[in-house]
């Protein structure tokens, strides 16, 4: 999708120009969306709907940083989905990363993280995202550390490379409106839209993963290729479906 990126800030014209040129945001009118390089950081805007608000990514505070200190660490469940124990330091290829904060809960427990991001959109935001977070005095160490970002498809990526876990959560068609949990998630998948060629990744991912691929899905969603996995951990309105091919490791490093 072709959207224009907007800067009102002198001081970051070039910095403009250097993304519009990396990412592709050429275009200099959108009915629909539009980015915004504001001095804080990367936003998207859905034009048409103002009322939703800006669309950005902060692993530093807000949600994602209370998630962080009181979500409930190796106890919650998409830490058990992928095997994490004591003693267990597992690399972690999230080959639909999104917004990133399924990522990032992962790197905050321990995990080395590669998300991969196939829509420009999704990525120039994520990577605004890490590029503030590595300076941040509380999380910037481990952060450079742990999560790295990679633009690119999934599917390509997971072809070329092994990792311990895979973690899919491909955009699912909601239900409707009320379904989404928040707002701003409907202004992302306005943009990214449904992957509607999900299930061609399981494959790929089972091939890719030494121990298993997890694969988060609405409650409602069907087993993604219609593969049924080794068990279900299910939350309040999603599920973790784990397709375990061997038993984790009791150490690794």
């Amino acid at each position: 999708m072709d959207i224009p990126l907007i800067c009102n800030e002198s001081v970051l014209r070039d910095k403009a120009k250097i993304l519009r040129e990396k990412w592709g945001f050429l275009s200099t009118h959108s009915d629909n969306f539009q980015l915004h390089l504001l001095p804080e950081y990367l936003a998207l805007e859905q034009v048409d709907d103002p009322k939703q608000g800006l669309v950005f990514v902060d692993f530093a505070s807000g949600a994602v940083a209370h998630r962080r200190k009181f979500g409930g660490g190796k106890g919650q469940a998409i830490a058990k989905a992928i095997g994490l124990k004591a003693g267990v330091h597992l690399d972690v290829i999230d080959a639909t990363a999104g917004l990133g904060r399924d990522s990032f809960v992962l790197a905050s427990l321990g995990c080395n993280v590669t998300m991969v991001e196939r829509s420009p959109v999704a990525a120039a935001l994520l990577e605004d995202g890490l590029e503030r977070a590595y300076l941040d005095f509380e999380i910037g160490e481990w952060m450079q550390q742990r999560m790295q970002l990679h633009f690119g498809s999934g599917y390509e990526y997971l072809k070329d490379h092994q990792t311990d876990v895979v973690y899919l959560d491909p955009m699912f068609p909601h239900k409707k409106k009320s379904a989404l949990v928040k707002k701003e998630m409907r202004v992302f998948q306005g943009v990214v839209g449904a992957d509607l060629d999900a299930d061609d990744l399981l494959e790929v991912a089972l091939n890719a993963a030494r121990y298993r691929v997890v694969v988060k899905r609405p409650d409602y969603a069907p087993f993604l290729n219609g593969k049924k996995p080794s068990m279900s951990i299910k939350t309040k309105k999603n599920r973790f479906d784990v397709y375990v091919k061997q038993a984790m490791p009791q150490n690794k490093s």
